[in-house]
């Protein structure tokens, strides 16, 4: 630590560093994450399962889709033992090759017609393979932007990495809106849907060396050593603090169940029981990306002036009302689903926005780095993973206000959590 620690006092640590690798990082995760939701909708159903109606072709892509959430907990117990027997940049490497090899096989998947079922054996493979990925390609960037934040600061660092969601949103429903509209509905279907996949992996590539460019310059392993976000094993971390990482996966949930309601619930609904075209929909989720996007910006002032989880706990408050208007204004027709997207992205934003470490302040500094990865883990698998799928599943048996109940759920345990690891924090002190 000794040879290390002058040289690492003699660079200029700017936090502004750290906050273009988290972008970028996060941006390609979740056009990643956007590109595989939209052709879960608009592909898969088809490509997949042309002997099912399209609403249980899609139910089963939907399946698919949370697979990555299962496989993500177990790739960040992988990647852990990687990281401490090799280090960070060994790590990433790896984690995005993992990633992007996944995203690229799927632009090159057979379908149905010429291997048969073998077709959503391999997308099930190459899912849990990017599930794994996602979890291996946690780097701590998050919490050491949220260290260095000033004081008074803290909302503003906190919202910088869920910049990446609405971005990664807006390119990927852009250019699948693009592809659909100038290609012949053959051509898509044939190979125009494959192109957002290797454009994936490009972005991929891209991300992996401005995060490299941080993570493994001296200084910045010294910030890690030092600031005690070196990762520790993952069944002592269970052990020393499990309580707060299940306060920590629930804390989010209000604001990642939203996440898909307003994202991909939605464009299965308007796909499956409505004549409107994709490409208009499409649009409408970008632009509602945007204002999802300035809404996150404004997280950040609303935090630092009453407080990350007071937001968060009014916000899943807002997110229980939405939930009872939601159904109600996405059956209304083009104007009610404008509101729905507009008025459900504004909501998303400010919960999201501080969604992530909420309550990292629980966990002892020697096991926040493996406790926060895990919490993100297990929140998106509790939140996200499984929302599309529960929302058109029981949407379909009982009607739109069946996802409505869903998502009340969502924001009561999210109200629950943030009470509980209140008192639990009142307690340690």
């Amino acid at each position: 630590m000794t040879d290390i620690a002058p040289h690492a006092a003699a660079h200029d640590v700017r936090p502004s560093d750290i906050a273009v690798g988290v972008i970028l990082g996060r941006s390609s995760e979740f056009f990643d994450f956007f590109v595989f939701a939209i052709a879960s909708v608009i592909v898969f159903p088809g490509l997949l399962f042309p002997y099912m109606t399209p609403l249980d072709g899609t139910l089963w892509s939907f399946a698919i889709f949370a697979l990555a959430f299962v496989a993500r907990p177990f790739g960040t117990v992988i990647f852990t033992e990687i990281d401490r027997a090799f280090g960070k940049n060994v790590k990433l490497v790896v984690a995005l090759f993992l990633l992007g090899s996944s995203t690229v096989a799927m632009g090159l998947l057979p379908g149905y017609q010429e291997i048969g079922h073998w077709a959503a054996v391999l997308l099930c493979i190459l899912r849990i393979g990017q599930g794994i990925a996602l979890g291996g390609s946690w780097d701590g960037l998050p919490s050491l932007l949220n260290i260095h934040a000033p004081e008074g600061r803290k909302g503003f660092y906190a919202m910088v990495p869920q910049l990446g969601a609405p971005v990664g949103l807006i390119v990927a429903a852009l250019l699948f809106a693009y592809l659909i509209a100038a290609l012949p509905a053959a051509d898509f279907l044939d190979w125009g849907w494959r192109y957002p996949f290797f454009v994936a992996f490009a972005i991929n590539v891209v991300a992996l060396f401005a995060r490299l460019r941080i993570v493994v310059s001296p200084e910045y392993q010294a910030m890690y050593e030092s600031r005690d976000l070196e990762p520790t094993p993952v069944v002592a971390t269970l052990r020393s603090e499990g309580r707060g990482i299940v306060l920590g996966a629930f804390a989010p949930l209000a604001s990642f169940a939203l996440f898909h309601i307003v994202t991909v619930f939605p464009l299965s609904w308007v796909f499956l029981y409505t004549s409107e075209s994709p490409v208009r929909f499409l649009m409408l989720e970008a632009l509602g990306a945007v204002v999802g996007l300035g809404a996150i910006v404004a997280s950040a002032w609303l935090a630092d002036r009453f407080g990350r989880r007071s937001l968060l706990f009014w916000g899943g408050a807002g997110i229980a009302v939405f939930s009872l208007l939601a159904p109600v204004l996405l059956n209304a027709g083009a104007v009610g689903e404008t509101i729905f997207l507009l008025y459900g992205f504004a909501l998303l934003g400010l919960n999201f926005g501080q969604s992530s470490g909420a309550i990292a302040s629980l966990f002892a500094p020697g096991r926040r780095y493996t406790a926060s990865a895990l919490v993100s883990d297990l929140a998106w698998l509790f939140g996200a993973g499984f929302a599309p799928l529960a929302a058109l599943m029981l949407s379909a048996a009982f009607g739109l206000f069946a996802s409505g109940f869903y998502l009340l759920s969502g924001a009561v345990c999210t109200m629950l959590a943030l009470h509980f690891a209140r008192l639990l924090e009142a307690r340690r002190d």
